[in-house]
């Protein structure tokens, strides 16, 4: 009989060679040892109607002055690597989104993105001077496509910013309320951050403990699949 975990793979990098990094009342979650990505198991993921009631429950707003200041650690050094009016896109932008609406008011011009609440596809056709993803990337199911997505739609020297808490280790993150959210099935390290910049060809900079910027400096390694996600 075949186990629920036959043949589990790293959903970043594709290896098998994984360990067992933490297990929990809830959860198992794998490490690779290749990139250092540490998931749980697709059995352990939530049908997209209880993934999108968690969501609902966010109560994020362009008015919300906390969030703003929240989201600032991110824009302000974002900004920073901007001309004026550049051409961005808020990735996983939830159903109120306000980095955009910083960002267009210092003069920039972002599309939004959502699989659930802003779904166009028409921004996978695109090309952008920078791409934001804010507590997001713990969310993917598919890393290894979604990357590989974000960076073939950023231009050559564009900017990718994401905000996503880091592991650190094993006993940190047994304690961590932020593997308590059945909605994160991805964590990932500064060792993962450094395999997605070398492989996408990227300038890594680590802004804060939970802020990274990555500069692209060419193609990267893509690989042979087809990496839009409306297919």
């Amino acid at each position: 009989m075949k186990s629920k975990f036959d043949e589990p793979y790293c959903p970043l990098c594709n290896s098998k060679d994984l360990t067992l990094f933490c297990e929990d009342k809830n959860r198992i979650y794998l490490r690779c040892l290749y990139c250092k990505l540490v998931f749980v198991h697709k059995c352990y993921w939530l049908s997209p109607k209880d993934e999108k009631t968690v969501y609902d429950l966010h109560e994020n707003n362009a008015q919300d002055q906390g969030y703003r200041q929240f989201l600032s650690r991110l824009s302000v050094p974002l900004l920073e690597k901007l001309d004026s009016k550049q051409k961005g896109l808020d990735f996983g932008c939830g159903p109120g989104p306000t980095l955009s609406a910083i960002l267009e008011e210092q003069g920039q011009q972002v599309d939004l993105y959502d699989p659930i609440y802003y779904n166009d596809p028409s921004v996978f056709y695109k090309n952008y001077d920078f791409i934001c993803a804010t507590e997001v990337v713990e969310h993917l199911h598919d890393p290894d496509r979604e990357f590989a997505a974000l960076f073939k739609m950023l231009r050559t020297d564009g900017w990718l910013g994401i905000m996503t808490k880091l592991v650190t280790n094993k006993q940190a993150f047994s304690q961590w309320h932020y593997i308590r959210d059945m909605t994160h099935i991805c964590f990932y390290s500064q060792s993962t951050f450094e395999y997605l910049a070398q492989r996408f060809n990227a300038e890594l900079n680590f802004i804060a403990n939970d802020v990274i910027l990555l500069n692209k400096k060419g193609m990267g390694a893509f690989l042979n699949k087809d990496y839009f996600l409306t297919t």
